[in-house]
């Protein structure tokens, strides 16, 4: 049997390290040593868009920055959470009691890290999400050193939901999974759909892993919606659209949506299976010179473009690392504070800002998967529909439940 919490390190070698900046004389970090750490799916349904990815995403910022700050050396530690709430926050308790672990910089689906974030609030430590989805991360269970990265499932609402809806899809039917993230991917949805005057006509929940969708596919086509909407992820959405074509869904006239698609879905399932669908992401590998340079880095670690989970891990992770070296201590208040001081800029995310409820708020982008016709190349699947600027994309804080925004 595997072990509960299996944890594993990476330290970078030395040879990497940049030239210590003259202020690290005056540095005060903990432990001589910044230690990072992701809890992440390494195994089960989520593995393939987080897992091994997220990790190598944060080790590549680590080796970006020479393998030191402030002239100590960075660690990366992971751990497999296998998608049990429980398990994530008592990984997060232990790295912050015993392992002096600094920040959390990432933690694989919405419950495992609604559970951590909890910890880290209590023991002020910094963590930052890319791969869960809920918005509750950034309303009512947002804190001080709370940081929600990528994206999450308002900005995939705003810009698929309302961009379908205006094409004149305006009835839809909801395949859910059930728990936190499919739940509020569903729900900010429907609220785009109904805003822009379309209609839910149902809706159906099923839990994470499910393998047969029969059930609910049969009723999403007796209702006749427009679009069946997939607010599920991972190897829930690769065999939802499967067992969706068998069943002649997309024949008959109706629409699939993935609501929480990924590029790692797309190469599963092959572009004559995934031609037209819609999918929303804050990155794509092959936007410029840059992101085809450091992806194709990436793919030699882990046979795989990277998602947006995955660039998010390595965005947040050098952005951290910008902050303790301009702050000169990897003090929780003071390293918090330059990272909301400093814009965030990388190789994927430009001119990005984290907000008082914790939101870093970016660009974000509406694609549509390409014919087998229209691909180039290995990995050319996505053709870009639209822009969403940063102040379009997200929730305003004007409609934010969190008790840090002031109103």
């Amino acid at each position: 049997m595997r072990k509960a919490m299996l944890i594993a390190s990476t330290a970078i070698p030395l040879s990497l390290a940049a030239l210590a900046p003259a202020a690290a004389q005056d540095a005060k970090i903990s432990d001589d040593v910044v230690k990072i750490g992701l809890i992440e799916d390494m195994s089960g349904v989520y593995a393939d868009i987080t897992g091994k990815g997220a990790v190598t995403g944060a080790q590549m910022a680590v080796e970006e920055f020479g393998g030191k700050v402030l002239g100590k050396p960075i660690e990366v530690v992971f751990a497999d959470h296998q998608n049990k709430a429980d398990i994530g926050a008592g990984i997060a308790r232990k790295w912050f009691d015993a392992e002096k672990v600094d920040a959390i910089l990432d933690v694989a689906s919405s419950s495992p890290a609604l559970a951590a974030l909890e910890v880290a609030k209590e023991k002020k430590k910094i963590i930052a999400l890319s791969s869960p989805g809920s918005v509750s991360i950034t309303n009512e269970a947002c804190g001080p050193y709370v940081i929600h990265w990528a994206y999450d499932s308002y900005a995939i609402a705003n810009s698929t939901g309302s961009a379908l809806v205006k094409q004149g899809d305006n009835s839809w039917f909801f395949i859910i999974a059930d728990y936190a993230f499919g739940h509020s991917l569903a729900k900010d949805t429907g609220n785009v759909v109904t805003a822009n005057g379309g209609k839910v006509l149902g809706s159906t929940r099923l839990p994470v892993g499910t393998t047969d969708f029969a059930s609910a596919l049969l009723q999403a086509q007796g209702t006749g919606a427009k679009v069946v909407a997939l607010a599920n992820a991972g190897n829930d959405t690769i065999n939802s659209i499967k067992q969706a074509k068998q069943f002649g869904i997309t024949d008959s006239g109706q629409k699939l949506a993935t609501l929480a698609g990924f590029i790692n879905d797309i190469h599963g399932l092959g572009l004559k299976e995934a031609q037209g669908l819609t999918i929303t992401e804050a990155s794509y590998w092959d936007m410029n010179d840059d992101t085809r340079k450091w992806s194709k880095r990436f793919f030699e670690k882990v046979n795989a473009m990277p998602n947006m989970l995955q660039t998010g891990a390595y965005s947040a992770t050098l952005h951290y690392l910008k902050a303790v070296e301009a702050a000169g201590t990897d003090e929780t208040e003071a390293v918090m504070k330059k990272m909301r001081e400093i814009p965030v800029n990388d190789i994927f995310y430009k001119n990005g800002q984290i907000r008082e409820d914790g939101r870093m708020v970016h660009d974000m982008y509406l694609f549509q998967v390409k014919t087998p016709a229209e691909s180039k190349q290995p990995w050319d699947y996505y053709k870009l529909l639209a822009t969403v600027p940063a102040d379009q994309a997200f929730q305003p804080l004007s409609l934010s439940r969190c008790p840090l925004v002031k109103k």
